[in-house]
This record gives structure tokens, sequence and C-alpha cells, in this order.
């Protein structure tokens, strides 16, 4: 009986050590785990910073944000302005020989059309135009018109070379 007591004694006691080491392992593997959650929790949240940092410099010039040009619509619903304006700017797209803002002729039989558009205020407008591959940018001076079209007008536009083909 006394050897069956010091089996089971041995037994429990190489268990208890097989417990501990193998919570020693756990224990570490998780605190390891916890750390590079931690690391990438400090980068993902420095990204957002950065990323935040980096819209709020492009949005610097952007109707949206820019208080001067938002009191020159005072009068109006801004996000309606800007609506209508580009709705008014990609109008002119519809033209047989593409967006009459656009300086170029067209391409391979592919007339030029507005795609993109930023309004920077209540003045200026900048917008990328493409003819397939062949791509461009064009500022505008626009002047709203509550019942009208609104009116643009061509300050400069650049055709970039590396597109045409």
């Amino acid at each position: 009986m006394k050897k069956a007591i010091l089996y089971l004694f041995i037994l429990s006691l190489l268990f208890n050590i097989f417990q501990y080491m193998n919570s020693n392992k756990i224990l570490k593997t998780q605190g390891q785990e916890l750390e590079n959650a931690k690391t990438r929790i400090t980068k993902v949240r420095d990204s957002i910073t950065t990323l935040r940092e980096e819209k709020n410099d492009s949005d610097y010039f952007s109707l949206d944000y820019d208080d001067d040009a938002q009191e020159y619509f005072s009068r109006y619903d801004v996000t309606k302005v800007a609506a209508k304006v580009k709705e008014d700017l990609v109008t002119l797209n519809d033209a047989k020989t593409g967006n009459r803002l656009v300086p170029y002729e067209p391409i391979n039989g592919n007339k030029f059309i507005i795609s993109k558009i930023k309004i920077l205020n209540h003045r200026w407008i900048i917008a990328d135009f493409n003819s397939g591959s062949t791509r461009g940018e064009v500022l505008l001076k626009y002047f709203h018109n509550e019942d009208k079209p609104t009116d643009f007008e061509r300050i400069d536009a650049i055709l970039f070379a590396n597109t045409v083909q």
C-alpha cells in the first residue's frame, strides 16, 4: 500500500510539474501575443494620425473647409452649390467633340471628358480629364448662377506627356 501511495505521490508531482511548465509556456506565448498586438495598435494609431494630418492638409484647399468661400455662398446651401457646379461641368462632357473647357482635340476619335472634379474655393476648380489612356488636368474659374448654368472659364490646362500615345 505504501508503494502505491508513493507512486501516486510521484505521479501527482510529475503532473504538477507538467502543468506548471505548460502554464508558463502558455503565459509566455500570450504575453508575447499581447506585446505584438500592442505594437500593431501603436503602428495603426500612428498611421491613422498621419492619414488624418494628410487629409487635413489636402482639405485645406477645399470648398468644404474654406470658411471664407463658404461665407461667399452664405445665402445658399454650399453642398447644393457644389453639386450644381459639378453637374453643370460634367454636362459639358456630352458635346460631340468633348468638354469645351479642355483645349485639346480628340485623340484617335476619343473625345476628352472631365472625370474628376475638386472645387477649391468659391472661384476655382481643378479637374482631371481623359481620353482613354491620355489624361491631363485643367484649372477653371467658375461663377455660380442660381437659376442658370454655371459659367466656366479655363485658366490653364496641362496634358501629361507620358500618357499621349
